[in-house]
């Protein structure tokens, strides 16, 4: 009877971990280049169940099989998969086709991201809506000058027909093994940046969430669910246990 409530009591926690996993996805379903949170469910323990061997008259016990004890979430999995593109129009907002990230300069190192949109500020430097500088391939800042601002699929930028630089892609080979997701919608990598330079940039364009909203809602239903299932298990759970501990008080 304890092991039935353990492990209703841990469907409900599990439960309101996935709830807080899909309320985030759902909040950032307008984010450009965000990536979804998906989330697992582990066994939290299992014990082994066994019965009287033979017909009784014989000694031993016979292995059964394994009895779970409950669940609980596994870490948290960042969906790399590409988002839809939408364009814009906008000469400072950049879509990555295929894989790569935007290098950018935080307070707490070089993060990565693929959020492009994309501002000139005061000082005439490339910056993201946070606020962080965007690097070039050389690691440094970008000088966006004033005019005509043509951005290459191969992030070449050219200000009133001439060179200003180009702007610095970051390539990992396993980007859900190797990048730990941060503040403000970007990444911190576990080495330096190893993967194949294939992906592409696209200007005046943006990529969008890749969280699916009719399969969130979904999820969220079956949930919720889930949860108020698990809440009522306990609540047998508790009652029954109560009437048994009442029970065995008048025996004694």
């Amino acid at each position: 009877m304890i092991k039935g409530l353990y492990s209703a009591a841990s469907a409900m926690v599990a439960g309101i971990n996935l709830q807080q996993a899909l309320a985030h996805n759902v909040a950032n379903l307008e984010t450009p280049g965000f990536k979804q949170i998906l989330m697992t469910l582990e066994d939290f323990m299992q014990t082994p169940v066994t019965q009287p061997a033979g017909d009784g008259s014989q000694s031993g016990v016979s292995y059964v099989g394994d009895l779970g004890l409950g669940v609980l979430t596994g870490p948290n999995i960042n969906d790399f998969e590409q988002g839809g593109i939408e364009t814009t129009g906008h000469p400072l907002d950049l879509a990555i086709e295929g894989p790569g990230f935007f290098r950018v300069q935080t307070a707490g190192g070089e993060r990565y991201t693929r959020d492009g949109r994309f501002v000139r500020d005061a000082e005439g430097q490339l910056v993201t809506i946070d606020g962080y500088k965007v690097l070039g391939e050389n690691g440094q800042p970008l000088q966006i000058p004033d005019g005509e601002i043509l951005i290459g699929t191969d992030g070449a930028i050219t200000a009133n027909g001439e060179a200003a630089g180009k702007i610095g892609l970051a390539f990992f080979k396993d980007p859900g093994v190797e990048l730990t997701r941060e503040e403000d919608n970007t990444f911190s990598a576990s080495g330096a940046p190893s993967g194949d330079a294939s992906g592409t940039i696209q200007q005046g364009a943006l990529e969008m969430s890749n969280a699916n909203p009719t399969q969130l809602m979904t999820m969220l239903v079956e949930v919720a669910r889930s949860y108020q299932a698990a809440q009522q298990m306990v609540q047998t759970q508790d009652s029954l246990l109560g009437q048994t501990i009442d029970t065995l008080g008048r025996i004694a």
